[in-house]
């Protein structure tokens, strides 16, 4: 049984349709991104415009006050500091080496595939069981009570699934000949992993912790549920003590307010003066947020600018 060929002006027609098909898929695209971008344009200007007042040296060095003019965010920026920096310490290396580990040494059985189903839905839990597990686990089953190891930690649970989701495939992006290459020089398996596919997947790597971070450092409900305090006026001790090693980790212990805590008082008084001082923090979350992302692109473009494959 024979089939009949197109014509030229079949193939001619049928291109031109999937060309308008591509051409009407892209304006969607373009519509859609630009919803996205001015809304968030409007938000971050409105934010700006309303806080700008505040936006001064004093604002950074004081303390919350129940006097909105001379209130500041000193404890919250200091304490999301820290807490991003437990946070990270705790889920950046265990998430690469968890994908790692999946990606490339683990063997495809019935378990390995129940781990893998059970990582991609933890990353899209609700934040508060995040937050309930870690109040029965960190702050009563550990004893850590309701201190910065305890936030960093409930937050490095939080956002693990995505760094290993994120290293993973950020591994599979990597050609398959680069492996072939590799052993067919008599390289073993982890010499392969530690000179090929942890170098040139680091950019797609470093691009999913960040992700991650920054959903941390906006989260507050998982923060609110471990007993994170809404108003502080002291700082945690300094992690630099006073003799050798000079190191203290007394600060794990302490208590803290994070930004978007700090926020989240603000908005609940009636006072405008305070809606002022929550727009000026809000504007400094999302910079630092766009700080995060901006110096990730930046190293992942000069980290790729050396990827020869």
């Amino acid at each position: 049984m024979s089939t009949q060929s197109p014509t030229t002006n079949e193939l001619r027609h049928l291109i031109q349709k999937n060309k308008r098909a591509d051409l009407v898929f892209s304006l969607i695209g373009l519509f859609a991104l630009m919803i996205g971008m001015l809304t968030f344009a409007a938000l971050f200007a409105q934010m700006a415009i309303a806080g700008w007042e505040r936006l001064n040296p004093e604002f950074f060095t004081n303390f919350p006050s129940r006097r909105a003019g001379s209130a500041g965010i000193l404890s919250a920026w200091v304490g999301s500091t820290l807490v991003m920096l437990v946070t990270a310490t705790a889920a950046v290396p265990l998430g690469v080496a968890a994908g790692i580990y999946l990606e490339e040494y683990a063997t495809r059985n019935w378990v390995t595939d129940i781990i893998e189903i059970n990582v991609t839905n933890l990353a899209g839990v609700p934040s508060i069981v995040y937050g309930l597990l870690a109040l029965s686990v960190f702050v009563y089953g550990f004893g850590l009570g309701q201190s910065i190891a305890s936030a960093g930690l409930t937050l490095a649970l939080l956002i693990l699934p995505i760094i290993i989701v994120a290293t993973r495939e950020a591994i599979r992006s990597i050609p398959q000949h680069v492996r072939e290459a590799a052993y067919g020089l008599g390289a073993t398996r982890w010499q392969v992993t530690r000179d090929h596919i942890v170098p040139y997947s680091t950019p797609g790597i470093l691009t999913g912790i960040i992700i991650g971070m920054s959903r941390a450092i906006g989260e507050t409900a998982p923060i609110i549920t471990i007993g994170a305090l809404t108003f502080i006026a002291f700082l945690p001790p300094s992690p630099v003590g006073p003799e050798f090693p000079w190191l203290s980790f007394e600060w794990l212990k302490s208590g803290f307010t994070v930004m978007p805590i700090q926020m989240f008082n603000w908005t609940s008084r009636p006072e405008e003066a305070f809606q002022i001082n929550a727009a000026a923090a809000g504007f400094i979350l999302v910079l630092m947020t766009l700080s995060m992302n901006g110096l990730a692109i930046w190293i992942r473009f000069r980290l790729r600018k050396n990827i020869n494959w």
